[in-house]
């Protein structure tokens, strides 16, 4: 192309004849300027090296190789990986030693890397450990505290924070102090506005669960949700992952609330936790319309401590090295091929037994009875604070 343009046609009907862009018969053109064509370098090729700077001598790469077939037949210790053949490397006094990522990358190159990388499971659906949560037929809502705030030259103030796991329904109560008298009124009036779900989740903290030190003991928030035919869940203590919900609320009010505006008093905390709530529900409005409903909070009801507790708890539990679970201040023992496991533990009240069921994060699906006991409770006045 450059040879006809020289002779006098123009760029444009070089391109047309040729099938080329004017743009390219210009580009070699403009290459070939001023130079006899024999003497024109019309290869496309980068001026860049073929070969890495750093790229391993083919000698030693080789000798990588070498060396990693004599550790594999020959080592007594029976290593033979880059850190071995690092070490080879330098007992033969060389030079300019790889590093380990080099001698990895040379045996990744000749495939001979007998690590296996680490199987990636899908992550187990919403709520996984109760059925009906995670079909999406039933509303979970999950409750925390966030401890010890402190205010300048004012109080230390805890927050009660709530979230529903399907619906995104959130709230943040400013609390003096996180007593479960006035936990018990807040999650009356959160209910009375939402609706009932058909779980309720907490820690194991006192505040929720109620004292420890006596078997059998049910506290006020475990009474006012069995009241109210709601299930209440306690998270297995020290496992990660249940309390995922809510404790991602807690950091996002953390950042947005707390971190954000300088507060003078309680007061002033409520106010602006209630706007970014307000905002919050606002945004997730979708999300509450396409999660599961919520039962009607009864008219006129009123809690009665002393009634005696009937219908479900359920505890999320490990099992020890004795395989055993530890709940309601006793001790039941599971199969022995579950230990170190998890279970979902069903206290049925009315039914007076306890079902214990495996879980598995890999197969959350399958979730069979292990095995159920006996659990009779004898029902004695409540003794804590009506």
């Amino acid at each position: 192309m450059v040879r006809r343009v020289r002779a006098g046609k123009s760029m444009r009907s070089v391109a047309a004849e040729l099938g080329v862009s004017v743009g390219q018969v210009a580009f070699w053109v403009q290459r070939a300027e001023g130079k006899r064509l024999e003497r024109v370098n019309f290869s496309n090729r980068s001026p860049g090296r073929s070969v890495a700077w750093n790229r391993l001598d083919a000698q030693l790469e080789q000798r990588i190789l070498e060396l990693r077939t004599d550790l594999r037949e020959h080592s007594i210790l029976g290593e033979y990986g880059a850190d071995a053949i690092q070490q080879a490397l330098l007992a033969e006094r060389r030079t300019n030693i790889p590093s380990r990522a080099s001698i990895n990358r040379v045996l990744a190159r000749h495939g001979l890397q007998d690590a296996t990388r680490r199987s990636r499971r899908p992550a187990p659906p919403r709520g996984w450990y109760l059925p009906a949560v995670a079909a999406e037929q039933a509303e979970l809502d999950s409750f925390d505290i966030i401890e010890d705030l402190k205010i300048k030259d004012g109080p230390l103030t805890s927050i009660l924070t709530g979230t529903s796991l399907h619906g995104g329904l959130v709230d943040a109560w400013a609390l003096g102090e996180a007593s479960t008298s006035l936990i018990l009124p807040r999650l009356i009036e959160r209910w009375q506005r939402e609706g009932l779900p058909e779980y309720a989740q907490f820690d194991n903290g006192t505040q929720f669960q109620g004292a420890h030190q006596w078997p059998d003991a049910i506290g006020r928030i475990s009474r006012l949700c069995l009241a109210l035919q709601i299930i209440p869940v306690f998270a297995p203590p020290r496992e990660p992952g249940f309390q995922n919900a809510i404790e991602s609320f807690n950091a996002l009010w953390q950042t947005k609330v707390w971190q954000r505006y300088h507060f003078v008093d309680l007061a002033q905390l409520q106010a602006a936790s209630a706007r970014y709530t307000a905002s919050h529900r606002a945004r997730n409005v979708q999300r509450r319309d396409s999660a599961p409903r919520r039962r009607a909070y009864p008219n006129h009801f009123k809690l009665n401590l002393n009634a005696k507790p009937s219908g479900t708890m359920i505890f999320l539990r490990r099992s020890d090295d004795s395989n055993h679970v530890h709940l309601l201040g006793r001790s039941f023992e599971l199969p022995e091929y579950w230990k170190h496991r998890l279970t979902r533990c069903e206290v049925d009240l009315h039914a007076n037994q306890i079902r214990f069921f495996a879980l598995r994060r890999k197969d959350p699906a399958s979730q069979p009875l292990l095995v159920s006991v006996p659990y009779h409770r004898e029902h004695k006045p409540f003794k804590g604070q009506l």
